[in-house]
C-alpha cells in the first residue's frame, strides 16, 4: 500500500483522494528543522497516537498509542540520544507537545523521515496530523478527520508514504 502526495493539497490512496495541506514553505528534499518544508522521498509510517479522552480507538490495521498529558517529540537539535523521538515531557529538552489544547494532535502519525540514522537539525516531528482549515503547517501533512478516518481504514503497518 501507498499513499502518494499528488500535489500539495491531495492525497491519493488506492481510489481515495483527500484533501490535505503541507509544510508552508512546500516540499524539499534538502529539510532542516524549524525550515517549514515537508521532506520529499519515499517513508514509512508509525503507530497512531491518538487522544482516547476526545474519541474513541479508530478502526485501523495500525498499533494504537493513547496520548497522555506527558508525551512530547523531541525537536531539540543538541540532543542527539532523543532527537527525533517520542519522549516523557518533563526531560528539559525543546519538544513538541502531543497532548494539546487544539484539536490538531487528537490522532497524529508519525512519518519514517530521519529516522533509523538520525541526523541533528535535519528535521524532526514530520506528522500525518488534522486540520480544519487546511492552513499550511510547519513541516507536516494534515487532513480533515473524516479523510483521516478514512486513510486509517485502509492503511497498515507496511503502508508507505511517497512526498515528491
Amino acid at each position: 500500500m501507498l499513499i502518494i502526495l499528488k500535489n500539495k493539497r491531495s492525497l491519493k490512496i488506492e481510489d481515495f483522494q483527500l484533501k490535505c495541506c503541507v509544510g508552508k514553505n512546500g516540499l524539499s528534499k534538502r529539510k532542516s528543522e524549524g525550515d517549514k518544508k515537508t521532506p520529499k522521498g519515499i517513508f514509512g509510517l508509525e503507530k497512531l497516537y491518538y487522544r482516547d479522552d476526545r474519541l474513541s480507538k479508530p478502526f485501523t490495521k495500525l498499533k494504537c498509542v493513547k496520548i497522555n498529558k506527558k508525551m512530547g517529540w523531541c525537536n531539540d537539535k543538541k540532543d542527539s540520544a532523543n532527537y527525533n523521538k517520542l519522549i516523557n515531557t518533563k526531560k528539559k529538552i525543546k519538544h513538541e507537545k502531543l497532548y494539546r489544547k487544539d484539536f490538531k494532535y487528537d490522532m497524529i502519525i508519525p512519518i519514517k523521515y530521519n529516522w533509523n540514522k538520525r541526523i541533528l537539525g535535519k528535521g524532526s516531528c514530520i506528522f500525518l496530523h488534522l486540520t480544519e482549515t487546511y492552513k499550511p503547517t510547519a513541516g507536516c501533512i494534515a487532513l480533515n478527520k473524516k479523510d483521516f478516518l478514512i486513510m486509517l481504514k485502509l492503511i497498515n503497518t507496511k503502508t508507505k508514504i511517497k512526498i515528491s
